[in-house]
């Protein structure tokens, strides 16, 4: 479990965390997102005991990362942004020296374990000079893995990867995640809406936003948007949808469809459909179309002032 009050953090003049307030419960998965230099890689050094806030509180585990480093650091499995490896040893070879350091008993089992974990132990014996880049972030993961953390904190985990490795640590967050706390940053936004429970959004050191990628969208959404599609020529579709009150932002999507929207809890779909028939179309289909994670990011973290985006 994570718990974070009020945490500040500067280097210099320059305040890289701005008084940010947040929590991760056990058995949740948390995307932590953000554009380059927002302050992500900042909290995670912070929350792993890397370097100390300026200000405020942050309690991993139940710990202090200030008062009680070694306990956190006991606790945290912490996968970096650029993973630190020893390229003349092996894969093996490696983690059990991790588990030697971590006082692991049985390291060689659990170091196989661990490999077969993150799918890499057919390769245990190979020198990890000799890796690709997407195999030594996989290593890294099981670095992070070996001591069963409670809570585990990953920086850009699928960074590297090609799109099959990509699906098989997906794979493998989600199984840690049943039972575990885990906080990740990616830049693949996608990622984060397929795989988090919640998600954080930061932005120039603040939290901006903090809620489940469904919840975001009709926060920022604040409307709902539908597809319609007719068989055949849907030629003047979109004013006959655009006289139905309550509708607003009607355009074609493709030949045969257009997207409306209409406010909250003004449900017009029946009128439209209504509309649509009476003018002859054939309605083959009309289903919500859900705001996806880019753009609630985009929106987010948009630096030009309310009123004035496109």
């Amino acid at each position: 479990m994570i718990q974070v009050n009020g945490l500040i953090k500067d280097y210099g003049i320059r305040r890289a965390l701005d008084n940010i307030t947040f929590d991760a419960n056990q058995g949740e998965i948390v995307g932590f997102l953000g554009p380059n230099g927002a302050g992500k890689t900042t909290t995670m050094r912070i929350l792993t005991g890397y370097m100390p806030p300026s200000g405020g509180e942050a309690i991993v585990a139940g710990y202090d990362v200030v008062e009680e480093s070694l306990e956190v650091r006991k606790r945290v499995g912490y996968l970096p942004e650029t993973v630190p490896l020893y390229n003349d040893m092996t894969a093996l070879d490696y983690l059990k020296f991790m588990a030697s350091l971590r006082q692991i008993p049985n390291a060689e089992d659990r170091a196989w374990e661990t490999l077969e974990l993150v799918n890499l132990d057919d390769r245990a014996t190979n020198y990890i000079g000799n890796f690709s880049k997407g195999m030594r972030q996989r290593v890294g993961l099981a670095q992070a893995l070996l001591h069963r953390p409670e809570v585990i904190i990953l920086d850009e985990p699928t960074i590297g990867l090609d799109p099959a490795q990509v699906v098989e640590v997906r794979n493998v967050i989600r199984e840690i995640g049943k039972d575990r706390t885990v906080l990740f940053s990616t830049h693949i936004l996608s990622e984060a809406q397929q795989i988090c429970d919640r998600v954080l959004i930061i932005n120039k050191g603040k939290i901006v936003a903090e809620d489940t990628p469904e919840n975001l969208q009709s926060r920022v959404l604040g409307a709902e948007r539908v597809l319609l599609r007719v068989r055949g020529d849907a030629d003047g579709l979109d004013v006959i949808v655009k006289k139905v009150k309550g509708t607003s932002k009607v355009e074609f999507k493709q030949a045969d469809a257009v997207e409306f929207e209409f406010a909250a809890g003004q449900d017009v779909r029946p009128q439209v459909a209504k509309a649509v028939v009476q003018a002859g179309y054939e309605l083959v289909e009309m289903r919500p179309v859900g705001m996806s994670l880019e753009e609630i990011f985009l929106e987010l973290t948009d630096d030009k002032p309310a009123g004035k985006r496109a």
